[in-house]
């Protein structure tokens, strides 16, 4: 039986637009666009505010602080062991990289060596990351193009052959929390040595197939050539590093500059880019896949037995001296730091972080005014975000 009710239905309310007309000199409209924060090409939580005239992009504004955990303040109130996963959790596609600097900074902190054969390890598992990285990157970048799948998959198989190292080392595949202050976690586990030289020598491979169904493609090019330009001069003023630096013709590369670890022992070209376009960006990397290879070939060949801790150092109750310290390393995104204060207690007294993804950011208006709409996601997909440390 159906019972009429004498309710008025009350209209649906009316969603806020994502969109305003602004006035425009002269005849026409501005259209103010937020792209984000829930949008598939944004990789994350991130907003772009662009004003458009037609389809070109006359002000674009990034928007962040969706993925702020308070990462730093909880470090201050934590023990600097405590801290080392949640530098996971920064960069997560670059867990042990993450973990790199960090120990850096600890270890300048406390005047802690590291024994050579955890140098090694370090080396070893930083160029494996970098290698899965970039692979994933030019993923990225032509599935934000439209590429829809091939190319991705192409990269992800790769990189599960180096997740299956990660894992049978740290028992993890992404948040490995590996690296310790004065050297490493655990030593290699048997047979690991010669998996890692498998991945290693059938590398090249997959790196000649992937470039060569992307590099020469007319669909890439066309979409990439030209698009996003970032000249040297702003990008040496705008504090911008790693491969988006190096495409613009910048030659920086912090394990040549500060030769951290034992990088000085091994023989690596730094590419760098004629354009400081979108293609250079993404060809840099596959050029740096390159360079990885033969660090990874010159260290697997060479690495000595040993220990992989510095015994000087306390787990517990680790209380390093009064003082100040910044580590950093060249990783796969820019240079990545962290800046300790001590003031002698089991925690720190200032903990900061200087990520990649934050700094290169910056210049995403510049890249991108006077592009189409369409080519903007194009030039967020070549700076190559994570916004686990843009936000932090």
């Amino acid at each position: 039986m159906h019972m009429q009710s004498d309710a008025v239905p009350q209209p649906i309310a009316a969603t806020t637009a994502n969109y305003e007309l602004l006035p425009k000199d002269g005849d026409g409209e501005y259209l103010e666009v937020a792209m984000g924060p829930h949008h598939p090409s944004t990789h994350g939580v991130f907003r772009m505010d662009v004003v458009l005239d037609g389809e070109r992009v006359v002000k674009l504004k990034p928007v962040f602080g969706y993925l702020h955990r308070n990462h730093e303040k909880i470090a201050e109130g934590t023990s600097y062991l405590a801290s080392m996963p949640y530098t996971d959790r920064l960069d997560y596609f670059c867990s042990l990289t993450n973990n790199w600097a960090y120990a850096l900074a600890v270890e300048k902190l406390a005047g802690l060596q590291v024994p050579e054969r955890a140098e090694y390890i370090r080396i070893i598992t930083a160029e494996f990351t970098r290698l899965q990285n970039h692979a994933c990157l030019a993923g990225f970048l032509t599935q934000d193009m439209g590429a829809s799948g091939t190319p991705l998959m192409y990269a992800f198989r790769e990189r599960e052959k180096i997740l299956d190292l990660f894992e049978s080392l740290t028992g993890a595949r992404m948040m490995c929390n590996y690296m310790r202050f004065g050297g490493c976690r655990c030593d290699l586990p048997a047979g690991w040595l010669e998996q890692a030289r498998k991945v290693a020598d059938d590398a090249p491979r997959f790196i000649d197939e992937f470039e060569n169904l992307l590099a020469g493609n007319e669909i890439l090019m066309a979409r990439t050539q030209g698009i996003g330009k970032l000249n040297a001069e702003l990008a040496i003023n705008a504090g911008i590093t790693g491969p988006m630096l190096r495409a613009s013709g910048v030659n920086y590369d912090l394990r040549k500059v500060d030769k951290y670890g034992i990088y000085d022992r091994f023989q690596f070209k730094v590419p760098l880019g004629d354009h400081g376009d979108t293609y250079d960006r993404y060809y840099i990397r596959v050029l740096e896949m390159r360079e990885s290879v033969k660090i990874l070939k010159q260290a697997l060949a060479t690495i000595s037995e040993g220990p992989v801790i510095d015994p000087k150092a306390k787990l517990r109750g680790f209380r390093p001296k009064v003082g100040e310290a910044y580590g950093r390393i060249e990783a796969p995104k820019g240079e990545l730091g962290f800046y300790l204060i001590s003031d002698g207690g089991p925690n720190p007294y200032r903990y900061r972080v200087r990520p990649p993804s934050l700094i290169n950011l910056t210049v995403l208006e510049d890249m991108c005014v006077g592009q189409t709409i369409a080519d903007v996601v194009v030039v967020l997909g070549s700076v190559d975000i994570v916004l686990g440390e843009v936000d932090r």
